[in-house]
């Protein structure tokens, strides 16, 4: 049972913001964070939310507007691949969670995040392990960052066919390696990444 929003609801804190990113571990494409505020964490239309790993690609597409629905606020940044390579992905990452926290349209009492603590936030926040497993707002967070950064990966298969962004989303893969060694690395790579700046020194 996800027990912690209950208890820090019953503790009259509210309201939640859940955290989460998708894209972290990619070579190629944004670094997208998200930030959201339910409603009702427990209401029964929410019941098919969890992290977004567990599901389908076509269930999250469907659950993402079932969370939009019963959102108060949601809030997505997106980190270019320049600002990865130049800060870092970590330090990225923190720094937008920072900023989807502060654009959601509502203050919330406390944030709760997937795995950090969000450093400089102003904002009384706790990092859960696995917490886009056993917090509702998390686990919301999971699948509209991972929906939104799906569909721009989509659209950059459309803008450079032939890599596979639709199938990959660009994580390193067999299919992936092939295509970076045989077409090149892309604007979209991040060249901070080991397999992508081994491939930009081969060609130097």
């Amino acid at each position: 049972m996800k027990v912690i929003e209950k208890i820090l609801g019953d503790a009259g804190i509210s309201p939640i913001a859940g955290v989460d990113e998708a894209g972290r571990g990619a070579c190629a494409g944004p670094l997208l964070v998200a930030a959201v505020i339910l409603n009702d964490p427990f209401a029964s239309e929410l019941a098919p939310v969890r992290d977004s790993k567990e599901l389908t690609e076509v269930a999250r597409e469907k659950i993402f507007d079932l969370i939009v629905e019963h959102a108060l606020s949601i809030c997505v940044i997106e980190i270019s691949p320049e600002e990865i390579d130049e800060r870092g992905v970590h330090a990225a990452n923190l720094d937008g969670m920072r900023r989807a926290v502060l654009g959601l349209n509502l203050i919330p009492q406390y944030v709760l995040t997937d795995g950090y603590v969000i450093p400089g936030l102003g904002i009384p926040n706790l990092g859960v392990w696995k917490g886009d497993q056993v917090v509702h707002a998390i686990s919301a967070a999971s699948i509209i960052a991972k929906v939104t950064r799906d569909r721009i990966m989509r659209d950059f298969e459309k803008t450079y066919p032939g890599y596979g962004f639709d199938r990959h989303k660009g994580y390193i893969t067999a299919a992936h390696s092939l295509a970076l060694e045989s077409l090149g690395v892309l604007p979209i790579h991040r060249k901070s990444f080991s397999n992508v700046e081994a491939l930009i020194n081969i060609k130097n």
